[in-house]
């Protein structure tokens, strides 16, 4: 995998965002809330909308993780954007430049994306032979011979899909699968709150005290961090959080704590074509790096390769 590798992200969008809404409230959840032709509401709390933005599915987590096997050179997410839930994400996609393709329900035909996707990845694999990695946002078996068909054309296939939800025949056929949870930056769906027991214990004098002291050193780091934010012009929070969450991507690939910044500011790059350490006023990335010392530690190797790790 290098700069050279170029990568094909094809997402069965509705596969995706119903598998994480059943998986974060349970199965059938879906259907039954009846989600997927509800409105959001912009003035009150809907008990759906909320339910809704708690199984929200994060776009840019998919393209980061693409991106850190190679150059992104397209994206196609495959749906029925008329329909309300699917629309919604409508402008997140394209401001990540994905090519939305229409499925109009007028077909008849229940695997429309599933066939739809498969047509239009192998057309791709003829019209772009450099394209060496494709990522199929997906969990059903249905995508089993697409992923052995490109196996076969000599492509590295890599799988995302939702826990409880993706083939296991799918897992199998793919070079690599990674479960959506698992994505550097995606934010974990919300506990279920276990039933109250009839009687506690009540807690000790040391135990009260403990608990004192961390909700005060929460409290005061929770400031401390707020007011570095304030300080922070925009441009510089965003790379920030950029630097934040390359340095995730890349170590969910790595077996060390420790990664070359070089690869960091690669993914970077990949993730936001338009980050310049200069542009923010740091002569060097590592100059950057440093001034980030309170998220990123950084270390020279034997060497003098600058290396990272997250505290």
């Amino acid at each position: 995998m290098s700069d050279a590798s170029r990568v094909a992200v094809y997402i069965d969008f509705d596969n995706v965002v119903i598998s994480r809404y059943d998986s974060v409230h349970g199965e059938g959840a879906w259907r039954s809330d009846l989600a997927r032709d509800h409105r959001r509401s912009l003035t009150s709390a809907d008990p759906i909308d909320v339910k809704l933005a708690e199984a929200e599915v994060d776009l840019g987590a998919i393209i980061d993780y693409a991106a850190s096997f190679g150059t992104v050179a397209f994206t196609r997410a495959y749906a029925d954007w008329s329909v309300p839930a699917n629309a919604a994400y409508r402008s997140p996609l394209v401001n990540r430049s994905v090519d939305l393709v229409q499925l109009f329900p007028a077909s008849g035909t229940k695997n429309g994306a599933d066939i739809r996707l498969a047509v239009d990845a192998v057309e791709d694999l003829g019209l772009h032979p450099e394209v060496s990695h494709l990522v199929f946002v997906a969990g059903d078996s249905d995508y089993v011979p697409l992923a052995q068909r490109c196996k076969r054309m000599g492509r590295y296939v890599v799988g995302i899909g939702v826990a409880g939800s993706t083939s296991g025949a799918l897992v199998a056929a793919c070079n690599e699968f990674i479960d959506y949870a698992e994505l550097p930056g995606v934010t974990p769906g919300p506990k279920k709150a276990e039933p109250a027991k009839k009687s506690a214990a009540k807690k000790t004098t040391a135990e009260k005290a403990t608990a004192k002291k961390a909700t005060a050193e929460k409290a005061t780091a929770k400031k401390a961090s707020a007011k570095k934010a304030a300080a922070e012009s925009p441009a510089q929070a965003d790379a920030t959080a950029l630097l934040v969450r390359a340095m995730r991507v890349r170590l969910q690939k790595s077996d060390d704590e420790w990664v070359y910044a070089s690869g960091v500011k690669s993914q970077m790059q990949r993730t936001n074509a338009a980050f310049n350490e200069k542009s923010l006023g740091y002569s060097t990335f590592r100059a950057f790096v440093e001034s980030r010392a309170d998220v990123v530690e950084s270390k020279v190797d034997g060497n003098g390769q600058l290396m990272v790790r997250l505290p």
